[in-house]
This record gives C-alpha cells, sequence and structure tokens, in this order.
C-alpha cells in the first residue's frame, strides 16, 4: 500500500490528510484519513519539518502500517549532498527507517543534491522533484512518472491536496 500525505495550515489548526492507494499506478484511492490537530508550532524557516512531521506522526497512528509499505510526503527528503535532510528524512528517522519515504515537491530546493531527481510529467515543463530514503531514488522515479494523471501533478496527489485545504 502507498500513503501519501499533506497537510495544510489554517490560523488555529492544522488539516493532516492521507489517501492510501493500491500502486503506483492506481486512479483510485482505497482509504482516506483526516485529521484536525492544533498547530504545535510556528513555522520556522529552514526547520517546517518541526511544524508538520507531529501531525503526520499524529495520523499515522490511525494507520496500520505493513511491511513493504510507502509513504510519500509533499516536500522533500534529503536536501543537500551535506547530508541535509527534509520532513521525509526525520520521518524515515522517527518510523525507526522501516518504511520507504518519498518526497515528490513541487518547488526547487537551491541546494544541490545527487539525490534529488527531476520528474517531468505529461506536457509539462516544469518537473517535479523527487527523492526518497529506503530505496534508490531511481528505483521510485519510474513510478511517479507512470502515476495515473495526464498532469504535472499525479491526479491522486492532486486530490489529496485539495482535500487537505477542505
Amino acid at each position: 500500500m502507498i500513503y501519501a500525505f499533506d497537510t495544510y495550515y489554517y490560523e488555529d489548526y492544522a488539516n493532516t490528510v492521507c489517501i492510501a492507494f493500491q500502486d503506483w499506478k492506481s486512479e483510485h484511492e482505497s482509504g482516506i484519513f483526516t485529521e484536525k490537530t492544533e498547530v504545535s508550532s510556528a513555522y520556522e524557516s529552514g526547520a517546517f519539518y518541526k511544524r508538520e512531521l507531529p501531525c503526520i506522526i499524529s495520523l499515522l497512528k490511525k494507520i496500520e502500517l505493513k511491511e513493504g509499505d510507502i509513504i510519500i510526503v509533499d516536500g522533500y527528503v534529503t536536501l543537500d549532498n551535506d547530508g541535509k535532510i527534509g520532513l521525509g528524512g526525520y520521518l524515515y528517522d522517527a518510523l525507526d527507517r522501516k518504511y520507504v519515504i518519498v518526497g515528490i515537491a513541487k518547488n526547487e530546493f537551491a541546494s544541490p543534491d545527487s539525490q534529488r531527481r527531476n520528474v517531468l510529467r505529461g506536457d509539462s515543463k516544469t518537473p517535479l522533484f523527487l527523492t526518497a530514503k529506503g530505496v534508490d531514488v531511481d528505483e521510485i522515479l519510474p513510478e511517479v512518472e507512470q502515476m495515473y494523471g495526464a498532469y504535472r501533478i499525479p491526479a491522486l496527489l492532486k486530490k489529496l491536496d485539495q482535500l487537505s485545504r477542505a
């Protein structure tokens, strides 16, 4: 199973949503999990994970992960060649490195990262930015390219974004 997470922040709470789907080519979700939580900390530039990681960990308590499951975060897993990690890297560590974590980001991070891959989908000239831990990022690249949907953002990830903002 693949579990994709996104969180949207309102003034006094965070809305975290997870869409579960069977495989990379799934057209429809198998389940949707949601949770509203108090915002645990203010936005801190360069430390986005401090705000979002508790939301994801909390929602994960409603999900029974199994060996082989994959988690997608809206953001980065690795950030540079010096070992700096993003939200997905912190999640990977928080889950004792038991699950593959894939980061699919919409905006480019400035520092060079040899583990980051650009993914072009549909007719878009603007890439998505792919990072991962627990798997070779080059194994995930063709999977993300083939995710259902004709546009830059795969259909289920677009739905996830919309649900988190609802």
